[in-house]
């Protein structure tokens, strides 16, 4: 078997599926397990601090650990830092066959910093009879110190292994999410596979083969290759059910903004236009009436300098947000918290060539089916729950693309990028 803890709503789990293999996860998280179920994963819902070791003696070829990363991640407290030294003392101990988690769990100032102890306690009880073959493990950077001390102790039990970071945008994820990786293998050299794409397209050479620039979120999304370059508009409530973050009517009159005709595709396929045909009253309603121009009369011609809007991705509330626009790809998403959610914002290019610019379109909150597929979740992956619940969900979760790459070489086949379809 492959196990998987922490199996959240299936990045590993997709990863193998498209690879030809299957894992049993571990996950705690309810809708995490709702999620993985209607997507036909095996899965156990249990706590990975509480659940046996023995059942797996024996009969585990791989072992797959993604803790959670909210005690460790920038968008929390980060209260792991703090019980880092006691992290490590608990993989010490436990690498040693000592368990002393109950009692450095109470000195912890976030109860989830010892869960990335947890996968010393399987990989000890495994190595007893040689197993498992191999090891793949992830976790938000400044998690990258307790991998090394895995890396030790995995390394005088005769494995080989590698930790680093990687960038999930340099293997095709249209998002620069960087993680801290530990690889090993008992029977193969570890070491990380060869990134497929470069920030900037590279040809190949005398020295390897070319790389690809980084795929865009508009590549992903499908959008500019269709005539709906506007992100989509879905009603209801916040992440958790709660208030709009944005008027209801404003969202409603750009979702209504295509139809009319007042949105149309430019050169450039990530950038839109709004043109209005004649300067009426429903214009003027639209987007006030600050101009001379009588109502009736026809509207001001846009030349190539006409103000127009280029989508962007701001990936939280905070005034340091990171605002990536459509032609690159996003920057990390997470959610689980209404500062962190990101949503789609138009920047101004160019000036009018004369009279009032058009109205700039409000902002837009993305939906899960566009945040599933910039991780490189198939757009129509099963996410279940409310909004907030499928958000954290897909916030957590490895991207599947990224975990396609990590696995292959262990499972000794090829990967097909192509296999990962993300736009509808």
């Amino acid at each position: 078997m492959i196990l998987d803890l922490f199996a959240g709503p299936g990045g590993w789990s997709h990863a193998l599926t498209v690879l030809g293999a299957r894992d049993v996860g571990l996950e705690w998280d309810k809708w995490a397990c709702k999620t993985r179920a209607v997507a036909g994963q095996l899965t156990i819902r249990t706590d990975v601090a509480l659940y046996p070791t023995w059942p797996w003696v024996g009969r585990t070829w791989g072992l797959i650990a993604s803790p959670p990363c909210q005690a460790w991640s920038m968008a929390g407290k980060r209260l792991g830092l703090v019980d880092q030294p006691l992290v490590h003392q608990a993989v010490s101990d436990l690498a040693a066959g000592r368990d002393t988690r109950e009692k450095l769990l109470a000195a912890c100032r976030d109860e989830r910093s010892m869960l990335a102890a947890e996968p010393m306690r399987y990989l000890h009880a495994l190595n007893a009879v040689g197993e498992p073959e191999w090891v793949a493990m992830e976790e938000v950077p400044d998690v990258l110190p307790l991998w090394r001390q895995y890396a030790t102790v995995l390394r005088r039990w005769g494995f080989s292994v590698w930790t680093g970071i990687l960038n999930a945008a340099d293997y095709g994820v249209p998002q620069t999410r960087r993680r801290a990786i530990l690889l090993a293998s008992r029977i193969r050299t570890a070491e990380p596979p060869a990134p497929t794409h470069a920030q900037a397209a590279e040809p190949e050479s005398l020295f390897g083969p070319g790389r690809a620039r980084w795929v865009s979120m508009a590549e992903a999304l499908g959008w500019g290759a269709t005539e709906r370059p506007v992100p989509t508009v879905c009603a209801g409530g916040g992440p958790g059910g709660g208030p709009e973050p944005f008027p209801s009517g404003s969202r409603q009159s750009l979702a209504n903004a295509r139809k009319r005709g007042l949105w149309r595709p430019q050169a450039a396929p990530t950038e839109v236009v709004l043109e209005p045909q004649t300067r009426g009253a429903g214009w003027a309603a639209r987007h006030g009436t600050r101009s001379a121009t009588p109502a009736g009369s026809p509207a001001p011609m846009f030349t190539s300098k006409a103000t127009h809007w280029k989508w962007a991705l701001r990936s939280n509330n905070q005034a340091n947000a990171t605002v990536r626009p459509l032609d690159e790809p996003a920057g990390t998403l997470f959610f689980g918290h209404r500062a962190n959610e990101c949503t789609w914002v138009a920047e101004p290019v160019g000036v009018p060539s004369e009279g009032e610019p058009p109205a700039a379109p409000e902002p837009i909150r993305i939906t899960a089916r566009e945040a599933g597929v910039l991780q490189t979740f198939p757009a129509d992956y099963p996410w279940q729950g409310n909004k907030g619940q499928q958000f954290s969900q897909i916030g957590n979760a490895v991207p599947p693309l990224l975990a396609a790459h990590l696995l292959a070489p262990h499972l000794r086949v090829p990967l097909n990028p192509d296999d990962f379809t993300l736009a509808a």
